[in-house]
């Protein structure tokens, strides 16, 4: 009976390695399966006089075959690559949109210039001019078709975040139930079913190609937190998430980590897979080039603006806006969002663009501390300063102003997201849609007197102060100054011993209203100040305006010139000239000690910027690909079924198995001799 024992007992053993075998070759295409392994022990031995002889074996355990340091190490790798890959397929997207021939403002920006040239060069060609409007309308259209892009892109990911946040709330409730199913089913064993812990590690790694997590194992039971350690998981329990909008933004949607009746907002912690690629190419490249396309926009309607409001148009009236004014009604309404929890009656505040060229692309938190004073702190984490809504006028902070919307007092906490250029591109817009009411002439004309007789030359007069196209009383009285106060005439006089020669400018009525000195053969600059007068003639107390021109060669004694309101604007390209420079003047960044870029070098740096985070993440990506093969090929090269090497222990096992059965059949043999003998 001992021998056939025996012999059952390696037959037994036999089986189940090949059950166990034959389980991991049928599992071999199965995602997360761990290969199995079985192992064996003998069994007691018995006493037979002075020797021991065994009983058998008996198959001890099936165990799976795992590293936890491989297997960690391709978790990470899994939230690193998901991660990269989300970040690159949106960085693509948009750097295609921004560099495209086709689609980016390049093009755009170099015809608006071009079509500017040419009506610089014919003032009084109505089909330059209309082609300067058409030029217009293009660009205006191309910063509104990028905006819309843009805005679309990040409402998908809006999208994209709730759709990946019901995924990992449905992973992290089928991570607690199988910690629930090991728990039941390991008892007070230590070991628990080689499925459920293939299901559950498997369950870890697809929850990393969603978001970074870190799985702990104490006592058989997984706990899962991500982020800076907000839970997830742990044992039976899983926590949901839920991407919701911003206290802050509502139009960005936060991930927020819910924890029975009570909520955490974890957007600013969470990493790693898509959902963390996600947030840190919106953070890193979308709103920055919003704002910073905002930026350019915006820039590019004030500056143009501002300088067709110089001169004077075929009509012979000053210059009207070409774009929209940046800042109407709606857009200042537009450029702050009150976050969610501020006082019943808090209102919102005005943001006005004071100077356009001192604009960031950074966003502001603006926190009351009370009714009116006010902390300022940049996106990028400078302290701006503290503020006093009562100061007047208001203070400039990086080309902007605040105010309040006089909708209700703020209380102490309440606190607003201000984004100056976000809604830039968006915004912009071709307001004139006369030709002839383009301002290409200079508002002063200067004519030296056909009776002089010395080489004198005078430049054409400049305004010293430019005339603000956003209106007020100073720019009404500017304009009703240059209108009635002028002409003003310049007389020379005798040259002294000194090498000096005088000048008086008389008004109007040839009273003299200034004086001063040239030195002949050189280029003199002279500033003329000029009294202003109403319509009726009367003078305005204490109000004056003045211009600049320059003064080269040997004026004769008795020599004149007279400046004058531009009455030939027709043939007048002074301004349009003023235009076409806005091409290469640095209009654009003149903040934090910087000199600035124009419009053209703004945009080129923009998508300079944008491609090179796009070409970083396309490194990043194949960077992590390769360390994620890598430790996949680590991990599997323990854990994955080897066929051929299962192919061999089959051959192992079935010999075993025959083996054993000749030793029954030898048990059955003697035991019938014994029989018989008897």
């Amino acid at each position: 009976m001992s021998l056939l024992n025996i012999g059952m007992s390696g037959l037994n053993a036999a089986q189940g390695s090949l059950s166990v075998l034959s389980n991991n070759i049928a599992n071999v295409n199965t995602p997360g399966y761990s290969r199995q392994q079985s192992s064996q022990n003998a069994n007691a031995s018995n006493q037979f006089g002075g020797v021991f002889i065994g009983s058998g074996t008996t198959l001890a355990d099936v165990r799976r075959v795992y590293n936890q340091y491989l297997d960690t190490a391709y978790q990470n790798s899994t939230s690193l690559n998901s991660d990269a890959n989300a970040y690159l397929g949106q960085a693509s997207a948009i750097d295609k949109t921004l560099s495209d021939k086709t689609t980016g403002m390049s093009a755009v920006l170099s015809a608006f210039f071009a079509a500017a040239q040419t009506a610089a060069a014919t003032p009084s060609d109505v089909s330059a001019r209309q082609l300067l409007l058409t030029s217009a309308q293009t660009l205006s259209n191309r910063f509104n078709a990028i905006s819309s892009q843009l805005t679309q892109q990040k409402e998908s990911i809006n999208g994209q975040l709730s759709s990946l946040s019901d995924q990992v709330n449905t992973l992290t409730s089928s991570i607690a139930s199988l910690n629930k199913q090991i728990a039941q089913s390991q008892g007070s064993s230590s070991n628990a079913p080689a499925n459920l812990l293939d299901a559950r590690t498997e369950a870890v790694r697809s929850l990393n190609e969603l978001i970074g997590v870190t799985a702990t194992e104490k006592n058989g039971q997984f706990s899962v937190t991500t982020g800076t350690g907000q839970s997830l998981v742990e044992g039976g329990i899983a926590s949901t998430i839920s991407a919701v909008p911003s206290k802050s933004d509502n139009s960005q949607y936060t991930i927020q980590l819910n924890l029975g009746s009570t909520t955490m907002d974890i957007g600013s912690v969470v990493s790693g897979g898509s959902i963390g690629g996600l947030m840190r190419y919106r953070s890193d490249v979308l709103m920055p080039a919003i704002n910073d396309l905002g930026r350019i926009a915006i820039a590019t309607a004030d500056t143009v603006n501002n300088q067709l409001g110089q001169g004077l148009d075929l009509n012979g009236e000053f210059g009207s806006s070409l774009f929209s004014d940046i800042n109407s009604a709606a857009a200042i309404a537009q450029r702050s969002q009150g976050a969610a929890g501020n006082s019943a009656g808090s209102g919102n505040l005005n943001v006005t663009i004071a100077d356009s060229s001192k604009l960031t692309t950074y966003d502001y938190k603006v926190t009351f501390t009370s009714g009116n004073q006010y902390n300022v702190v940049r996106s990028d984490g400078k302290s701006m300063g503290s503020f006093d809504t009562t100061t007047t006028p208001p203070p400039v902070i990086d080309g902007f102003t605040l105010a309040l919307d006089g909708k209700g007092p703020m209380a102490a906490g309440d606190s607003f997201k201000v984004s100056p250029t976000a809604n830039g591109a968006s915004g912009i817009g071709v307001d004139l849609k006369d030709a002839n009411k383009l301002a290409f002439a200079g508002p002063l004309a200067g004519n030296a007197s056909k009776t002089n007789t010395g080489t004198g030359i005078f430049n054409p007069p400049q305004l010293t102060l430019p005339l603000d196209i956003h209106g007020g009383a100073n720019t009404a009285q500017l304009r009703t100054g240059i209108e009635n106060s002028m002409p003003v005439k310049m007389v020379f006089g005798k040259p002294a011993a000194d090498g000096t020669q005088s000048y008086t400018v008389n008004d109007a009525q040839g009273n003299p209203i200034g004086t001063g000195s040239i030195i002949p053969g050189q280029g003199n600059k002279v500033t003329v100040n000029v009294p202003m007068r109403d319509a009726s003639g009367a003078l305005i107390p204490g109000k004056s305006f003045s211009f600049d021109t320059t003064v080269s060669g040997s004026p004769s004694n008795g020599d004149s010139t007279t400046f004058a309101f531009n009455d030939a604007a027709k043939s007048d390209g002074r301004n349009a000239q003023q235009l076409l420079g806005l091409q290469t003047k640095a209009t654009v960044g003149v903040a934090d000690g910087s000199s600035g870029v124009s419009l053209v070098s703004a945009n080129s740096r923009l998508v300079s910027q944008v491609g090179s985070k796009a070409a970083q993440a396309g490194t990043d990506s194949t960077a992590t690909a390769a360390l994620l093969a890598a430790n996949k090929a680590a991990s599997n090269s323990v854990s994955q079924v080897n066929l051929d090497e299962e192919a061999g222990d089959m051959i192992k096992f079935q010999q075993y198995y025959t083996a054993s059965s000749q030793i029954i059949k030898a048990a059955q043999e003697t035991f019938s001799t014994l029989i018989n003998a008897l």
